[in-house]
């Protein structure tokens, strides 16, 4: 019996030690961000864009057009939106402002005064990151 009680006890302290040794080993969880660079690309303040966001939900997506294809004109009251174009081109036809070619790199903040259409004009689909606010 003492020499069972024994063996377990070393099993006891082997596996302590074993478990130890891993956490000693294991990285330490960083406490500060290095090696980040960090470019703001569009922003859009949303104090007068909706009245409440209850219900609400804020969403990312990619949006492919091909080339020829278009957007329909719509506007952004209740549904601000930021957008930035990672390949292709776009011109971007706005209610009463010029037309604008946006290539990668280019993007929009569309507010409740956003109305507009789009039509893909390069030769390769236009994918759009396209984060907005929807309507429930």
């Amino acid at each position: 019996m003492r020499h069972t009680g024994r063996m377990l006890m070393a099993a006891v302290i082997f596996a302590a030690g074993l478990a130890g040794g891993y956490a000693a080993a294991q990285r330490p969880v960083p406490q500060q961000t290095v090696g980040q660079s960090e470019e703001l690309l569009r922003s859009l303040d949303l104090t007068s864009e909706l009245q409440s966001t209850a219900g609400r939900r804020l969403r990312m997506r990619r949006i492919t057009v091909q080339p020829g294809g278009v957007l329909g004109i719509h506007n952004h009251v209740d549904r601000p939106a930021i957008t930035f174009l990672l390949q292709g081109q776009m011109t971007y036809h706005q209610e009463g402002k010029p037309d604008v070619v946006a290539n990668p790199g280019d993007g929009f903040a569309e507010g409740r005064a956003t109305t507009h259409w789009a039509e893909s004009t390069g030769k390769v689909p236009a994918v759009w990151i396209a984060v907005d606010i929807p309507l429930p």
